[in-house]
This record gives C-alpha cells, sequence and structure tokens, in this order.
C-alpha cells in the first residue's frame, strides 16, 4: 500500500497542522435517513503558523464537496481532492485567500457517501424498538474524515461546535454539552457545544428513539425504551467509579458522563466519546459484572482524551495507561487481589494475540511502525495488555503505587489538553524520578521497540486463580468412566471474573472430548448463560473440540452481535475448521452488510476473502 502525501508526523493522515492548523470546528448538518447522508457545512477556524503557506491541507474520504468559501469576504476558494488511497482516502487542498493575516474562517458545503465508513445506518429492523432507524458513528482511529473534512489527525485538538437537524421524533446525542433544541415542522434542530480540546476521531453523533435515565449527579444512561431500565440497573455504579477515577487522576473537566448502550451491531465494547460514552448492549449480564468495561471508559476522560497519543503509532499511551487506570478503579472497587487477577488473566489473551500476529510481528511492538499501513489493521490486544503490563512494571521498579500514583497525577496535570509520544513520557518518566536509581535498569528498547510478549511479567497476586486451576485439573483429567469430580456447587462460588479464567484456561489447552463438554455444559448450563464474555468463551471451546453442536449457536451469535472481540476471533475459529469453513464463509457475505465497516473489513481479512 502507497503512502503518497501522508504526513512524516503521522503516517495515517494528509494534513499539515504545523503549516496550518485548524483551531475550532462547527459542523451544521442534517440528517436524512432516506439517502443514508449527512449534509451541511463545516466552519473551521484555522490559523497559519508558518506564515509562508499558501494552502489548508486536510483529510477526506468519499465527501462530496460542492463548494468553499471564506466567511469573512463570502468568497469562493479552489480546492483540490487528490485520487483516493484505499482506506485512507483523499488529501483536500484548500488555496487560503490572499489577505494579509493569519487566521481564516474556511466554510466547506458538502455531503458524505452513504457508505461512510464512520457511520452507521440501522433500519427499523435492526433496533430493538422495530419503529424508528438508527444512526451512529465511530470515528477512531481515522474515519472522521468519511464525515467531514478535517485534521484526521489526534495531534490536532480543538473545541467543536455543532447543529444538527434531525427527525423531530429522534433524540440527537453527541460527545458534547447539549445547550437548546427547535422544532419546525418534521424536524428538529439540536446544539451542541464542546469546549474542551479534542481530536477528530472523539466527534460522535447518535440519532435515535431514545429515552434517558438518571444515574448520578451529572450522569444519565441513553438507550432504546425496551432495554433502558436494564441499562440502568446495571450501570448504576457509574457515579461511584468516576469519584473513584477522580481520586486517582484528579478532576474531571469534562461535565456530563453519560453512556449510550447502542444496538448489538456496534463493534466495540465502549468508545470513550468526552461525555457521551457508547457502550455494546453486551454488557448486560443482568449482575453489572461486566460494568468494569464503563472503568475502563471512565479512565479514558484521562488517559486518551485529556492527554491524546500525537499519532496511532503510539497508541499505546492511549490503551496501555488506561487498562492500568481501570485496574487501580477495580482495586479500590473490590481489592487489589481482584486488579492482580484481571491483570494475570488477560495475559492469556495477550498470548494468544501474540501467537496470531506472530512471536516477531512488528505490530507486537509497544511502538509500531505505520507507513502504510491502516491503524485498523494494526488493531489488537497489544497496546492494551502490553501497555499495561510495562506500567505495571515500571510502578514495582519505582517502589509501588504510593511512589507511582503521585507521579500518575502530575503527568496528567503537565500533559492535559496536549498530544505527546512514548518519548515525551519516557523522558518526563526519567526526569521525575531522577533521585531512583532503579530505574537505571529499565531496559526501554526491549520494552519499546521489542516484539512478542513483554519481557518482564509482574509479580501478580495470584490467590483467586488457585481454585480455578484445581477445578479445571480434576475436570481435565477426570476419566469419563468414573463419576465427574466437579459438582454445581463448585461454580456457585466462583464470580463472574473466575468463570472467565476457567473457561478461557480450558480453552488454551487441549480440546476436550465432547462427553466432557456435555457434563460441562449439564452443570453449569454454560449454554443458556446471559454474561457475554463467558458465551463467548464456551463457543470457542466447542469450536476447538470440533463440537457439531456448537457451530449454529456461533453463527446465530455472530449475526446478532458486532462486538469486534467476540466476532472476528469466532469467525477464525470457524474458518479453522474445514468442515463448516465455507459455511462461516456463507454466513458473512449474507450478513457483511449489516456490520459496522471496521468489523466488516478485517473479518473478510481473518477469511482470506481479502488481502
Amino acid at each position: 500500500m502507497g503512502a503518497e502525501g501522508l504526513s512524516p508526523r503521522d503516517p495515517s493522515s494528509y494534513s499539515r497542522p504545523e503549516d496550518v492548523a485548524v483551531t475550532n470546528i462547527f459542523l451544521n448538518l442534517t440528517v436524512d435517513f432516506d439517502k443514508k447522508i449527512l449534509h451541511g457545512n463545516v466552519d473551521l477556524d484555522v490559523s497559519k503558523i508558518n506564515k509562508n503557506a499558501t494552502e489548508l491541507i486536510l483529510d477526506a474520504k468519499d465527501l462530496k464537496i460542492s463548494k468553499v468559501i471564506d466567511d469573512n469576504t463570502k468568497q469562493e476558494l479552489k480546492f483540490v481532492i487528490s485520487q483516493p488511497q484505499e482506506e485512507f482516502g483523499s488529501k483536500l487542498s484548500v488555496e487560503l485567500p490572499k489577505q494579509g493575516n493569519d487566521t481564516y474562517k474556511i466554510s466547506i458545503f458538502y455531503e458524505n457517501s452513504p457508505n461512510a465508513s464512520g457511520l452507521q445506518w440501522l433500519t427499523p429492523e435492526q433496533t430493538a424498538g422495530k419503529k424508528h432507524p438508527y444512526l451512529f458513528s465511530q470515528f477512531q482511529a481515522i474515519h472522521a474524515r468519511s464525515v467531514l473534512p478535517c485534521q484526521d489527525t489526534p495531534e490536532v485538538k480543538t473545541k467543536y461546535q455543532a447543529t444538527i437537524s434531525a427527525p423531530s421524533n429522534l433524540t440527537v446525542l453527541m460527545s458534547a454539552i447539549p445547550s437548546k433544541t427547535e422544532v419546525s415542522g418534521a424536524f428538529k434542530r439540536s446544539h451542541f457545544s464542546q469546549d474542551v480540546p479534542m481530536p477528530a476521531y472523539l466527534i460522535a453523533i447518535a440519532v435515535g428513539a431514545l429515552e434517558s435515565r438518571k444515574i448520578g449527579p451529572r450522569s444519565h444512561v441513553w438507550a432504546e425504551k425496551e432495554i433502558i431500565e436494564d441499562c440502568a440497573y446495571e450501570f448504576a455504579e457509574t457515579e461511584h467509579q468516576l469519584k473513584t477515577a477522580e481520586e486517582i487522576c484528579g478532576p474531571y473537566v469534562w461535565g456530563i458522563y453519560d453512556l449510550l448502550v447502542l444496538p448489538p451491531s456496534f463493534a466495540f465494547g465502549g468508545m470513550e466519546n468526552p461525555c457521551l460514552t457508547f457502550v455494546t448492549p453486551t454488557l448486560l449480564a443482568g449482575d453489572r459484572s461486566l460494568a468494569n468495561v464503563v472503568a475502563h471508559e471512565i479512565a479514558h476522560s484521562w488517559t486518551g482524551n485529556l492527554i491524546t497519543n500525537r499519532n496511532f503509532e503510539h497508541f499505546w499511551l492511549n490503551e496501555g495507561f488506561t487498562v492500568f487506570v481501570e485496574r487501580k478503579i477495580k482495586a479500590r472497587l473490590t481489592s487489589p487481589a481482584h486488579q492482580d487477577f484481571d491483570a494475570y488473566c488477560r495475559l492469556s489473551e495477550l498470548k494468544e494475540a501474540v501467537k496470531l500476529l506472530g512471536e516477531n510481528s512488528p505490530l507486537t511492538k509497544l511502538v509500531v511502525d505505520l507507513k502504510g499501513v491502516h491503524p485498523d489493521d494494526a488493531f489488537s490486544v497489544v497496546p492494551y495488555e502490553k501497555g499495561q503490563t510495562f506500567l505495571r512494571y515500571l510502578e514495582e521498579v519505582v517502589g509501588g503505587p504510593a511512589q507511582f500514583e503521585p507521579f500518575l497525577r502530575e503527568y496528567f496535570n503537565t500533559f492535559k489538553y496536549k498530544s505527546i509520544d512514548t518519548n515525551d513520557f519516557k523522558s518526563f518518566f526519567e526526569k521525575y524520578f531522577a533521585n531512583k536509581a532503579a530505574i537505571k535498569s529499565v531496559d526501554w528498547n526491549t520494552w519499546l521497540y521489542g516484539t512478542g510478549m513483554p519481557p518482564v511479567i509482574p509479580n501478580y497476586n495470584t490467590s483467586l486463580a488457585t481454585n480455578c486451576d484445581k477445578l479445571m485439573k480434576q475436570f481435565v483429567e477426570w476419566d469419563e468412566k468414573a463419576a465427574c469430580p466437579v459438582e454445581t456447587t463448585h461454580i456457585k462460588n466462583l464470580g463472574a471474573d473466575e468463570i472467565i479464567y476457567l473457561l478461557q484456561e480450558i480453552w488454551s489447552g487441549k480440546p476436550l472430548s465432547i462427553p466432557k463438554l456435555e457434563q460441562l455444559d449439564k452443570l453449569f448450563e454454560f449454554s443458556k448463560v446471559k454474561n457475554s464474555e463467558v458465551k463467548f468463551r464456551w463457543l470457542r471451546i466447542g469450536l476447538k473440540a470440533h463440537w457439531m453442536k456448537s457451530v449454529e449457536p456461533t453463527l446465530k451469535w455472530i449475526n446478532e452481535v458486532g462486538r469486534m472481540k467476540f466476532v472476528r476471533p469466532l469467525y477464525r475459529d470457524l474458518y479453522a475448521w474445514e468442515e463448516v469453513r465455507s459455511k462461516a464463509i456463507e454466513n458473512f457475505k449474507l450478513n457483511k452488510n449489516s456490520m459496522m465497516h471496521v468489523v466488516a473489513y478485517t473479518v473478510s481479512k481473518d477469511l482470506h476473502l481479502t488481502s
């Protein structure tokens, strides 16, 4: 894949903010469900950084631009859209006005494509209510350019305002503070303002038949009415998590913290859009056992949103820090043993990712090279778990949480509202802990640029794993001719995290016999479970054992849920089983149009349908 015209500062963007930078965004758009487009204009406040610059360079993908004007003089400006480069889209060059000042307001009138990669349009049949259409966005990593012309690089952080016109019987939400709404006939204009600077990938919109419930002094949960009560119950502890995060990280600067529970096709567990975290309905376990995903998204309010990776080569600065803080929240709300158990459990997921990518794959480095590589192709659990492991290791090196947490708060305070790279973090760490001789032992080069698993695994407290390991050993070694040594009562003593760990360890070993699988299901009724993390692992165990009884439930579930964490491994498992491979491919082809772009794009590669 070529990289012609892409920035040397950000290999995923054409923009040149070092010459001319966008400083504010105002969106004025109309939602057209019939055509599946947004149309209107975006006003960009821009400032010359290089006094000799003559053009503003933006990112655009499949946008139909009708005109560009200088908002001050109302004169039309010349613009050129380059030939698109696959998933990176096109370079949009706008000739700057000739007047002598260095700040401008540029208005771009446009509409996006019905196939915009950053938007998911749902028919009424794809929603819980079955009566109204639904729209939601997903701009991370570089899909904002498919919805608005912008400098689609996390190096550029701006405030934004928006006026969105949509059908009056639907609710519009954005990653910003809502102000007023005006109803005019069949349409309603909703106004929003985000006064904290943030990158374009955090602009978010959702439009649907939505209701809300208050779940805290600064939080509401939003969803379709059919599931709103379940959502209000599941996420009732949000304020408790938010306060705990503030104790660790410092003041929450975004004002409100709302949650939107999206339809099942949403590709991620959550997306940390400021003021409005998007979450998947696969978190609705009925017992709050999966609500820790919200703690992850809350942590992003500091790690990613307040301090942002300068480009996606340094994605671990967003996600490694977020997992690290998420587990600190968990430690305070449960116990340090649960924090360690969570980290220990996820090591097996990291091992699987490294094995899948290849022990020597450059994509297993913490700092990756994305020249010619789309960030979606580089996405894995590596920056999350290898990044967290590195930070936990550094914490142990400097003497534990009592030493590291004051550093963490100083780090947030020093770099807030900025975009940084790994060298910025390294320099700050070494300066802060300059009086600690122990930091000289840190092998930065291997940690940051070495492939494979982390060079050091912290000394986690694994006491909660002991009972699970004992149960697993009893079951795996059970001679099926004898009475089963594991009983239903054993599972009642385990929490959801322990059950997930137990199943993950069973999956990591040799395939179980069909009689053992049948006995497991008889004892614990895994095939009826509501917890999506348990269900996912149970299906994988069945597929690994070539248990034909697992195939139809797997196909049915991956057609219902779009969460990439579940869909991609299950499709890979089906593909690996030669007898059902063609069935999996046929299922994907029939259902790919209802998937989010990033899921269909990556699964097609997993199934070897595209390179």
